[in-house]
């Protein structure tokens, strides 16, 4: 049992799964931002422009007895377009985050010598020690 629960705080407390739980936090948090920015703002500007009801997930498609609700689907086609849009932005600004990084370690770290100087210092130093 004990092994158990060491595997399990093992697990846990990695930082691949700590980062991944963060991640879904904040994919949480945006998703009730886009769809908020849908609902409240973008659609009511688009129901003005071009004379749509402003909650579209009202809109429906009678065929004989047959209620197709289409609105629904393009509310949530929308978020989900504003959603990926948000989560791609995100992405290429923390590639160029750390991408940037890269860059600035690339500077930082010394170029190793080419390995024909260390064997031409090699036969120098062994030159220096037989004089």
């Amino acid at each position: 049992m004990k092994k158990l629960w060491n595997e399990f705080k093992e697990f846990a407390f990695k930082g691949n799964v700590i980062d991944m739980a963060v991640g879904v936090i904040l994919g949480t948090a945006i998703t009730a931002v886009v769809t908020s920015l849908v609902q409240d703002i973008i659609m009511p500007v688009l129901s003005a422009i071009i004379k749509i009801p402003s909650d579209i997930t009202e809109l429906t498609l009678k065929i004989n007895n047959i209620n197709i609700k289409y609105g629904s689907f393009l509310s949530n086609l929308i978020n989900f377009l504003l959603m990926a849009f948000c989560i791609f932005i995100c992405i290429k600004a923390i590639n160029k985050v750390v991408s940037f990084r890269k860059k600035e370690e690339e500077k930082a770290a010394p170029a190793p010598k080419p390995e024909d100087i260390v064997l031409l210092e090699e036969i120098r130093d062994l030159l220096k020690e037989k004089k």
